[in-house]
This record gives C-alpha cells, structure tokens and sequence, in this order.
C-alpha cells in the first residue's frame, strides 16, 4: 500500500500526527511538501522527511502532539525550525521549516488533494520482459503509466496500482490519439514494424497537436537509422524526425538485461521530468 493510501486508511479509525517539510534554506534532506505521518495506534510511521536525526527528533516531536491531542490539550505552535548543524548532528547546513498538525478521518479528503503527487503521463507501448521491469521500477516513481500492446493477456492481472492503466489495442498504433497530452512516450512492442508504425503515429500526432515532449524509441543506431529512411519515405521531415530519441536510456549503462535497461530509462525520464519543471 503506498504511503498516502496508508494515512488515509488508517486516520478512519484513528488519528495520525502529519509532519510536513513546510520550506527550506540551502541544503536539507527533503524538498518542501515531504511528509511523514505517526500514528496514534501502533506507534508506527510513513513517509519520509529524509531519515537521519532531523527525522529522528522530528518523529520524538510528532509523537508527543499527539499524545497532547489525545489527551485535550494541545498547546504548540505548528512550526518548528531546525537548524541542521552540529546540534542535530547533521552537517548539511541549511535549516528545515516542519509543520506538526494532528489529523482525523475527517480530514482526508483534504489530505489527498494536498499531498497526492503530481503525476507526469507515461505511455509504453509493448508487454515484453524490458516493458514489465518499466513497470516495476516506473511504479513508486512520480509517474502515470498508460501500458499499452497489441496482444491480450500480457499484462500482470491488476496491473502494478492505481497509477497504471492497461490497454489492449489492435492495430497498437490506434491508441496514440487517445494518449494523454503531454506523455512521455516508450516505444518497445515485440515487433519492429509495429515499432514503425508507432513511433509513424507518434510524429503525426507531433505534427497536429504538437503535445507529446518525449517520443522513446527502444533499439540500436542501426535500427534507429533504418526507421528514419523508412519514415522519410513517408513523408516526415528530418526535424520532425529529431523528436524521436532512439536509443534510450542515460548514456554509459551498457547492460542488456531488461532489469537495467529499465534503471537507464526511468532515470532519463527523471532528468526530463526535472528539465520540464525548472
């Protein structure tokens, strides 16, 4: 169960206290909205606001407001600042705003609007062995997964959560105007003309609407050389073509197994996701 479904499973029964990173001053383990919540049965927690003593003393914290709430009589003021020096033992350097507040059921619909991630769209066409290690390692990543391929049967019985959704498309090529606007798009059906046909899609989409900011293409130079004449022949220009980023993956992983392709993938979306929010 990922960490906000968890908060708000468990906060219909009993309170949590929710320990927010409310902003920050040069360097700190989290950026401003990491979060973490205690909870009053079990004495347990989820979420992170980095580990190390900040969360340790962050955690002491939380866990005596909610004592205070349980018992009638909260009195703290809901920030603290921390200094993250030689007093916590830390040497980052910066200081670190914390919000304490104490929730109940009655907050959770409030809750999941402010801390459910923003999701960027990813579509990836193909069920093989590299599209299912995607998958898996794309799922706790900030990610919305649109899995798509031709054939049926191929996808895990519930997906990987709520985040994916599965689609069986034929001709596969068919769900690229259905894909949402501004996807990351992975190109890796088990077919290399269903390939073609895709990425062909995928420029003509580029062409009218303009709206898809990465086009992924799985393969070697070689590949990738043979698809452009193909897809010039077809009419789509060499700038046109320069959308198309083939092979993927962050440069220097030389692996083959799907396992490490898909580290390299997921961590050349993260630089493009990081690249879109600048």
């Amino acid at each position: 169960m990922k960490a906000l479904d968890c908060l708000l499973e468990r906060i219909k029964t009993a309170p949590a206290c929710l320990v927010t990173v409310e902003s920050t001053q040069g360097s700190a383990p989290r950026e401003a909205g990491a979060w973490l919540a205690v909870f009053a049965v079990g004495n347990d927690f989820v979420g992170t606001i980095g580990g190390g003593h900040l969360e340790l003393q962050a955690l002491r914290e939380a866990r005596e407001r909610l004592a205070e709430h349980l018992a009638g009589n909260p009195s703290r003021m809901p920030l603290v600042r921390y200094g993250l020096g030689p007093s916590l033992g830390q040497c980052c350097g910066g200081v670190v705003q914390l919000r304490f507040e104490c929730v109940g059921a009655a907050d959770a619909p409030a809750l999941r609007e402010r801390l459910a991630p923003r999701l960027q769209p990813v579509a990836l066409f193909g069920g093989g062995h590299v599209g299912h290690a995607l998958a898996r390692v794309l799922a706790p990543l900030p990610f919305a997964l649109h899995w798509i391929d031709s054939r049926d049967g191929v996808f895990p019985p519930q997906g990987d959560g709520a985040s994916v959704v599965c689609e069986q498309s034929d001709p596969v090529q068919a769900a690229v105007p259905g894909v949402a606007p501004q996807s990351f798009v992975l190109i890796m059906s088990f077919s290399h003309a269903e390939d073609l046909d895709i990425v062909a899609a995928c420029l003509a989409r580029q062409r009218a609407r303009g709206d898809l900011p990465f086009i992924g293409l799985i393969g070697s130079r070689t590949k990738w050389a043979t698809f452009r004449h193909r897809l010039a022949a077809r009419g789509f220009s060499d700038t046109e073509l320069a959308q198309v980023t083939c092979p993927i993956g962050v440069p220097g992983i030389a692996g083959k197994q799907p396992e490490v392709i898909a580290v390299a993938v997921a961590a050349q979306l993260l630089q493009r996701l990081a690249g879109e929010c600048v």
